[in-house]
């Protein structure tokens, strides 16, 4: 198939370090490559890919200290798109609502995934003006703020299944990884760690966003000899870091889209105790790849209850469920759905 993947442009594809959407189109453009598609990469101009790049911005907007108005960096990059979209079997959007209006009226074949949190007040009138339009959701538990919408299918995230790989190391500690943030849980973590007499490494971000956060309730947390901060890290360094923990903390407390940390830890071979909360028990398996709690009190049972639990198997329930080629060939099934639903439509017209 021609396929175009649109991509958001605050991070280039692949990001340099964090940006969950970013690195999932990714992993999927260079699978659809691999798998015999001709790809098309609508993405900034910092991006690497094996597919054809069409940079609609000269850098990833984060880093761009000349861009001073996002919105109108991507009316630039849906008009780019527009101009081309007879080109493609289909169009891939991974940029919210931004194509609906525009690409509504077009006529050709599009959908769009949705990789965010759904139950913001306004998202209601956003998206109820536009009931028709594809969408795909990355767990089934995103959808329900928005269930009345036009949903064509879930598509769970898929990486690479040679990325990230268990490493023949001592496990020594537990793992928090992501980004510091109140709905992530980084001090329920700590308070997890503690209570279980274990140190705890945490390798996270800390956006500007967050930055209060992290210095008012978080730094002061990080003086604990047990309690390890090792900031920011990048996929090659992933494996050594999740190899060598116990466990991966994941206490959340918000309607989790998907959680990409989750089956980073499992091809890893690492278990994850997680916070039961949005995409959770569609990702994790209970008693498998890990625990799946509503308290502290639980992920510390939890915790004590590890030894149960086969790496071997938690790697192989990754390799199962969670790989890249399995989530390109889902996207593939639902580009041909699209494509001929459009076609009967306007074939029904022409009559």
């Amino acid at each position: 198939m021609r396929i175009a993947q649109i991509a958001p442009l605050f991070e280039a594809v692949p990001p340099k370090l964090y940006g969950g959407t970013e690195r999932v189109v990714s992993w999927l453009t260079e699978e659809l490559v691999r798998q015999g598609h001709d790809v098309t990469l609508f993405a900034s101009g910092d991006s690497v890919t094996k597919a054809k790049l069409e940079p609609v911005w000269p850098m990833a907007i984060r880093l761009d200290p000349t861009c001073k108005d996002w919105v109108a960096a991507y009316h630039v990059m849906m008009e780019y798109v527009a101009q081309r979209a007879r080109e493609f079997d289909v169009l891939h959007f991974h940029t919210d609502y931004f194509p609906f209006s525009l690409f509504s009226r077009l006529g050709v074949p599009f959908l769009t995934t949705l990789h965010g949190r759904l139950d913001l007040p306004e998202f209601k009138k956003i998206y109820g003006m536009f009931p028709n339009v594809p969408l795909v959701s990355i767990s089934d538990a995103q959808r329900l703020p928005l269930e009345g919408q036009n949903w064509i299918g879930t598509v769970l995230h898929g990486l690479p299944a040679d990325l990230l790989t268990p490493r023949p190391v001592e496990q020594r500690y537990l793992a928090f990884l992501g980004r510091i943030s109140p709905e992530k849980g980084p001090d329920r973590a700590i308070k997890i760690a503690k209570r279980m007499g274990m140190k705890l490494k945490i390798a996270a971000k800390v956006d500007s966003a967050d930055r209060k956060y992290f210095d008012e309730e978080i730094k002061h947390l990080l003086e604990d000899a047990d309690v390890e901060f090792v900031g920011e890290i990048n996929d090659k360094q992933k494996p050594d870091f999740l190899s060598g923990a116990h466990a991966l903390l994941f206490p959340i407390e918000w309607p989790e889209p998907f959680g990409l940390v989750m089956i980073e830890s499992m091809a890893c071979g690492t278990p994850v105790v997680a916070y039961r909360h949005g995409s959770v028990p569609e990702v994790m398996e209970d008693g498998v790849t890990g625990f799946i709690v509503d308290n502290e009190d639980e992920a510390v049972e939890a915790l004590r209850r590890l030894p149960q639990l086969d790496r071997a198997g938690v790697r192989a329930a990754f390799e199962d469920r969670f790989t890249s080629a399995r989530m390109a060939r889902d996207y593939v099934g639902l580009y041909t759905r699209v494509a001929r639903k459009l076609e009967l439509v306007q074939a029904e017209a022409a009559d």
